[in-house]
């Protein structure tokens, strides 16, 4: 059975990740090469993003509870300047992280703060924040080693948790589903299975038993399931990937209406 990660193993997540993005960035042949996953970036924009995501987050636990980010942390977030040398840059990198690292341990896992989600799944506070930013880490670090030249899988500790922290984080809402009410399954090859509802009172996920070589499919079928590696599903939830690379069952057109769907949280 799944386990939900501790506090500690999510940190240890965003050390790792960030420790291979910077491997990735420091092997790549310039800080120029475009990144095929985020077209309108370069790697050094890439980093950009990443640091200035973990300094951001990191003033906003550090703000504690409110109704919207700090106003500094978005100013200087805004205006934010970065080293243009790649070995600065990669050092102004390594504090970015450590900064949000040192802020999240200070706090520990409870402390409530601001944050874009709904709380219908995904707590607002330093935990929901660090799981958050374990698969931020992990999916660019996925993006730094396309420009590369030399991707990597995602380890499946990572991706097991990254696939349920979308559905929980980036997809549950309680706005109302604008179509008629449908299930999408999620099934791992890693024997993980997580069941997305949508309907008028917005969308939730459940973990459901993966299906096996003697039963198939539940009897229970949702309106389309999608099959592949942990890893495989993240970066596809992630829109790093089409359908197309995956196992799609049932009817594939929900998965265009999921895609083009962007509920209120």
């Amino acid at each position: 059975m799944q386990k939900n990660l501790e506090f500690p193993d999510l940190l240890r997540m965003i050390d790792e990740r960030s420790a291979a993005f910077r491997s990735a960035v420091a092997a790549a042949p310039s800080l120029d090469a475009q990144v095929p996953t985020c077209p309108e970036w370069t790697l050094f924009d890439l980093v950009k993003h990443l640091g200035g995501g973990d300094r951001f987050w990191a003033a906003i636990v550090g703000a504690g509870p409110a109704d919207g980010p700090p106003a500094e942390a978005v100013a200087a977030r805004a205006a934010l300047e970065v080293p243009r040398e790649r070995e600065a840059l990669l050092a102004w990198l390594a504090d970015s992280t450590e900064l949000l690292l040192s802020t999240l341990r200070e706090t520990g896992p409870d402390a409530g703060c601001w944050a874009w989600w709904s709380a219908l799944q995904t707590p607002r506070s330093s935990g929901g924040v660090a799981r958050h930013r374990a698969q931020e880490s992990a999916v660019h670090t996925y993006d730094a080693q396309l420009a590369a030249g030399a991707p990597q899988p995602l380890p499946v500790e990572v991706a097991l948790e990254g696939v349920e922290e979308f559905l929980f984080t980036c997809v549950a809402t309680l706005s109302a589903w604008p179509h008629k009410p449908a299930t999408f399954d999620f099934h791992a090859t890693e024997g993980c299975s997580w069941r997305l509802t949508v309907d008028g009172d917005g969308a939730r996920t459940t973990r459901i038993p993966a299906p096996t070589a003697a039963t198939g499919e539940d009897a229970d079928a949702a309106g389309v399931s999608v099959h592949g590696t942990a890893g495989e599903l993240v970066v596809y939830l992630y829109d790093r990937i089409p359908a197309a690379s995956l196992r799609v069952d049932g009817d594939a057109g929900l998965l265009d209406l999921l895609r083009a769907w962007e509920p209120e949280n």
